[in-house]
C-alpha cells in the first residue's frame, strides 16, 4: 500500500508500548527497514537504545495512552517532527485474569480505559493527518482473545472483542479514504505477556475448582510459548506494505488453528438453532 507521493520514501511509524514484547519488536525490526519512527512509552528511558540505534529516524515520546491530553500532545509532536503519520500501532494492552465476580470495577474500568479507550483515543487523534493525506494504515493488536474466550480471561477478552467490534466498524468508515485498517491477532508470543504484564484479581474460593487449573497452564506458558516476537513484526510489516492489507491478520499456528476451530463451531451452533431463531420473522 502505498502511502506517500514518494513511494521509495521511509514511511513514518507511531508505536504505542514499544518498551517490551511484541511493541519492541516491531520497533526493532521498523529501524531495520529505514524506516522513521515515533517510539512511545510511559517511561521513555526505555527506548533510549532504540533511538541510538537510528538518531535522525527515531523519536521516542512519553505517552500514557489513558491520558487524553498526553495523546493529543504526542500526535501532534509527532506530526510536527516527521510531517505525516503513514502506520499508527496501537499495540499498548495488558492482561486482566480472574472470574467476573472477582474483579473489581477500579480493575475493570482500567482494563478497558487502557485496552479500548486508549485504542480509540489514539486512532481518532491520528485521523485528521491520515484523511488529510488521504492514505495510512491503522493497526490494532487484539488477539486470539478477540475471537474467544478463555477461563479467567473473561475482562481481557471483553476489551479485545469490543476492539475487534470497533475496528471493523472503523475500517468500513475510511476505506474510501485510502485508509486501511489492520486487527492482528496473535496467539501465544514469547514476551512478558504471562508474566509480570499480567494483573490477577483477588480470588473468590468457589471459583478455585474452574479457575485454578486455568492459571497454572496460564503461568507454565511463560517463557515457552511458541511465537517468535521478531517473526511476528515482519508478519505485520507486510501486511501493511500490500496493496490491499487484510482486516485480519493471525499470527501464529496456535491462532490460526484456535480461530478456525472456533469459528466452525460457530457454525454448528448456528445450523443447530436455525429452527427456533428463523420463525421469529412477522409473516410475509
Amino acid at each position: 500500500m502505498s502511502s506517500q507521493t514518494d513511494p521509495t520514501a521511509p514511511r513514518v511509524w507511531f508505536l504505542t508500548g514499544t518498551s517490551t514484547g511484541l511493541g519492541r519488536a516491531l520497533a526493532e525490526e521498523v529501524i531495520a527497514d529505514g524506516e522513521r519512527l515515533v517510539a512511545t512509552a510511559r517511561d521513555t528511558t526505555t527506548l533510549t537504545d532504540l533511538v541510538a540505534q537510528a538518531p535522525d529516524r527515531v523519536r521516542a515520546l512519553p505517552l500514557d495512552v489513558t491520558d487524553p491530553t498526553a495523546v493529543r500532545l504526542a500526535v501532534d509532536t509527532a506530526l510536527k517532527e516527521f510531517g505525516r503519520i503513514d502506520v499508527l500501532v496501537n499495540n499498548v494492552g495488558y492482561a486482566l485474569r480472574g472470574a467476573i465476580e472477582e474483579l473489581s470495577d477500579t480493575e475493570l474500568r482500567r482494563q478497558f480505559a487502557t485496552n479500548v479507550f486508549g485504542a480509540l483515543d489514539v486512532a481518532r487523534a491520528v485521523l485528521p493527518a491520515l484523511r488529510a493525506q488521504r492514505s495510512g494504515c491503522i493497526v490494532q493488536m487484539s488477539s486470539v482473545g478477540g475471537v474467544l474466550a478463555t477461563l479467567g480471561g473473561s475482562a481481557y477478552a471483553g476489551t479485545k472483542f469490543a476492539l475487534e467490534g470497533l475496528s471493523e466498524g472503523l475500517a468500513a468508515e475510511v476505506a474510501h479514504l485510502g485508509i486501511r485498517v489492520l486487527i492482528v491477532e496473535p496467539g501465544p508470543f514469547r514476551t512478558d505477556f504471562t508474566g509480570r504484564s499480567v494483573r490477577w484479581a483477588n480470588p473468590i474460593d468457589d471459583y478455585r475448582p474452574a479457575l485454578d487449573p486455568a492459571k497454572q497452564q496460564f503461568l507454565a506458558m511463560h517463557g515457552t510459548q511458541p511465537g517468535d516476537p521478531a517473526r511476528a513484526a515482519r508478519a505485520i510489516i507486510t501486511a501493511t506494505r500490500m496493496d490491499k492489507p487484510p482486516l485480519r491478520l493471525p499470527l501464529g499456528a496456535n491462532a490460526i488453528d484456535r480461530i478456525r476451530e472456533r469459528l466452525q463451531s460457530r457454525l454448528q451452533q448456528l445450523d443447530a438453532v436455525e429452527s427456533v431463531g428463523r420463525p421469529t420473522d412477522f409473516d410475509s
